[in-house]
């Protein structure tokens, strides 16, 4: 029996072998997440099954000549087949269709033309992290779709990660973070099995679990500190940790962070003798400059001009 081919988007160029062009654009260090983009002539893949869940955008047409371009050749991308868990449909395929193929599922497709394309791929167990607080955990499982219609969410999150993944701009840690949980709750509430539910928390979080948080962020001050890292001392996905942090102490955890910083640069600057710039990466700023930036808007003056009082 022929052993059916595995796509695992955690190593590199995973597709290779079954396509006949290698993707054009690949995300690198994205925990739990993994784009691709990809420039195709006409093609078909063999049958095969990924190890992630995966969602595949029509982007564009390309490489067709000015005669074979109609009205509206560049929403309608292009015609052809998909099977997914062995059900076969004929695909109209418009730009931003998406298509979800859950992880271990079989699934081969073909394109009748020249295309572009891309594929996100989301780790299972971003959902469980994500949706633990809304269904049982071992009850997550995606709906496979075919590409015959548009999703404006997962299109956006598409766009802004290509752009990102093209550009690198400044907070992009924190930028493909919140994408991520936004891309998780989009599909445990549309594209899931089973309809999730809000778990009860009717005393909100606890007095020993927000304890465990604030020390933990006291002690890590000078880190990159997490949603995730802080959701998991609470024991609760990062969208109902951030939920019932700020419903807790008013604030978002970014908030209470930077309040935290801020009150201990206060504190070396007046009491100790080390420089801005080592205060400045001792309390977890990039730099002198971000700790100027940050202080300034809160405190009202300069950390040079706090020590001139």
């Amino acid at each position: 029996m022929q052993k059916v081919p595995i796509i695992d988007y955690r190593k590199a160029n995973a597709a290779n072998s079954l396509l006949p062009k290698p993707s054009i654009l690949s995300s690198f260090g994205w925990s739990n997440l993994h784009l691709e983009v990809y420039q195709q002539p006409k093609f078909e893949i063999a049958e095969h099954q990924h190890t992630m869940h995966s969602i595949a955008l029509a982007a564009n047409a390309c490489g067709l000549p000015e005669s074979a371009k109609q009205p509206g050749w560049d929403s309608l991308i292009a015609s052809g087949e998909r099977w997914l868990d062995g059900k076969l449909v004929r695909e109209t395929r418009k730009a931003g269709d998406i298509a979800i193929i859950p992880a271990g599922i079989f699934h081969r497709c073909n394109w009748a033309t020249s295309v572009e394309f891309m594929v996100l791929a989301i780790e299972p167990t971003l959902l469980q992290q994500v949706g633990r607080d809304f269904v049982n955990p071992d009850r997550i499982e995606l709906t496979p779709r075919f590409m015959n219609e548009p999703d404006p969410l997962i299109q956006g999150i598409f766009s802004t990660l290509r752009e990102e993944l093209e550009s690198g701009k400044i907070g992009g840690d924190l930028l493909i973070d919140s994408l991520k949980t936004t891309l998780a709750i989009h599909l445990l509430r549309n594209y899931c099995t089973i309809q999730p539910k809000l778990s009860s928390y009717p005393n909100g979080l606890s007095q020993s679990a927000l304890q465990q948080v604030t020390d933990y962020i006291h002690e890590q001050l000078d880190q990159d500190l997490k949603l995730v890292e802080l959701s998991a001392i609470a024991q609760l996905s990062p969208y109902y940790f951030l939920r019932l942090f700020k419903q807790r102490t008013g604030i978002t955890p970014h908030q209470y962070i930077l309040q935290r910083r801020i009150e201990k640069a206060k504190h070396l600057l007046k009491y100790s003798e080390l420089s801005i710039a080592d205060i400045a990466a001792l309390t977890g700023f990039s730099d002198q400059s971000h700790l100027t930036r940050c202080f300034k808007r809160i405190v009202g003056i300069t950390p040079k001009q706090l020590l001139q009082t």
